[in-house]
């Protein structure tokens, strides 16, 4: 590689003039006055001693939780000490995009286990190599369904807002109509659906364990979406996947989710993993890349990349979708924390989550003004309560004792539990509300 060597003056007022501009400030003109930068003020350099003091000094003011009960979306699990001692090894941390299999053979097998993986987990028959996260295959799900006749997107409303937010700019940006269904008692009412359904629909994603914890309808949803002759797009958690129907079962055509349950760890928000799995038929529409399995000349197993729109590499413009880097990292640590608990450690884990979140309803129900937002709804480990008091206030008050509470949502709190969080962390929990609101 060539080292950097910077253009003269010429050369820069020839580019500029090639621009029809006569100045370098002219070229940021689009840039409003008060977001330029004219010169940095850096302060004196720092040795490596002193940085490492200032950094430690920095990283003291983070606040750490001793209790976690809030979800909406990244989840705080256990994750298992083999997790990271395989995931951190230097041929996996630096692999890069499997351009020649010949050479990629580790990688390859990889991204093969972790398809086989999520596949087994939502009953679907094919599974991509990952996209960025859980938001991004929702959307790339539903320009899945596009047809010539067939361009509508109908998203349930109580789906998770960010999510609905990407759905919306990725269609907006294509021209396609979405349509939000209003949510009835946290939920998605198959009425509401029957009457949004026409012949323009493409697809309609529903989300369940939705938003709010809630079980979706999922069969009544998908008959009803079938009947109409769109497709479903499902959004699952996929630790509820170990105790619940898979998507493959209720009928879905495509499943999608945000894998960093998976042994993810929070990280302040990334990165994290979308997975995604469809039936065959909708195969060749699966943006990012497909690992098959296959044998060599002699006949020894191999791993190949069996499909990749080459259009989202070299030909941006046809692509049908833009989706062209690799997870592998974060699939590979998907694979691995699937790989550790196995089938029974996962129902485990969403039976204790599940339980544990029940319990808690349970208890909060008990303190005045606290009772469950949605009765007579399943939930599976996160649920809406009322609040009798500004739930800002009180999660800032939680937060001085430790407690990270629930998430404010329409006036209440949108509280999770995992199998982290015990009957005492839950216990002291319930005290706590009780002292902050009896002030």
């Amino acid at each position: 590689m060539g080292s950097y060597i910077p253009a003269t003056g010429e050369e820069r007022k020839a580019m500029l003039a090639a621009l029809g501009l006569s100045s370098t400030e002219e070229l940021f003109q689009v840039v409003p006055e008060q977001a330029r930068v004219h010169e940095l003020n850096l302060p004196e350099g720092l040795s490596e001693m002193e940085v490492a003091r200032k950094v430690s000094g920095l990283a003291e003011r983070n606040v750490r939780f001793r209790s976690v009960f809030r979800g909406a979306g990244a989840y705080r699990h256990h994750i298992p000490a083999i997790v990271k001692t395989v995931t951190s090894r230097e041929e996996f941390v630096t692999a890069y995009t499997p351009y020649q299999a010949e050479i990629s053979q580790g990688i390859l097998q990889s991204i093969f286990e972790y398809q086989t993986q999520i596949c087994e987990l939502t009953g679907m028959d094919v599974s991509n190599a990952s996209v960025y996260d859980g938001a991004v295959a929702a959307a790339e799900g539903c320009l899945m369904c596009m047809e010539r006749r067939r361009n509508g997107v109908i998203l349930a409303g109580t789906a998770d807002p960010q999510v609905r937010e990407v759905v919306e700019t990725y269609c907006e940006s294509r021209g396609v109509p979405v349509t939000v269904l209003p949510v009835s008692d946290g939920a998605t009412s198959t009425d509401d659906l029957r009457a949004a359904l026409s012949e323009g629909t493409a697809c309609v994603y529903v989300q369940s364990p939705n938003y709010y914890g809630v079980l979706e309808d999922m069969d009544a949803l998908v008959a009803a979406a079938h009947e109409a002759g769109a497709r479903v797009v499902m959004g699952a958690n996929p630790i509820s996947l170990g105790l619940l129907k898979t998507p493959g079962e209720y009928g879905a055509d495509i499943a999608v989710g945000e894998g960093q349950p998976l042994g993810m760890p929070l990280g302040f928000g990334g990165p994290y993993l979308g997975f995604m799995a469809c039936r065959k038929e909708l195969m060749r529409r699966l943006p990012g890349r497909i690992v098959g399995e296959t044998v060599d000349g002699e006949g020894r197993r191999a791993f190949v990349l069996t499909l990749q729109a080459r259009e989202q590499h070299i030909r941006r413009e046809k692509a049908s979708s833009n989706i062209c880097s690799n997870e592998a990292l974060c699939a590979m640590t998907a694979s691995v924390y699937l790989a550790a608990v196995g089938p029974q450690g996962l129902r485990r884990v969403a039976e204790n989550s599940a339980a544990h979140a029940h319990y808690l309803a349970g208890k909060l129900a008990s303190v005045p003004g606290f009772a469950l937002r949605h009765k007579g709804r399943e939930f599976f480990h996160e649920f809406l309560t009322d609040c009798p008091v500004d739930p800002d206030m009180l999660c800032s008050r939680l937060a001085e004792r430790g407690i990270l509470g629930g998430l404010p949502v329409e006036g209440g709190l949108l509280w999770c539990c995992t199998e982290l969080c015990t009957r005492n962390d839950m216990d002291e929990l319930v005290t706590a509300i009780r002292e902050v609101c009896a002030q």
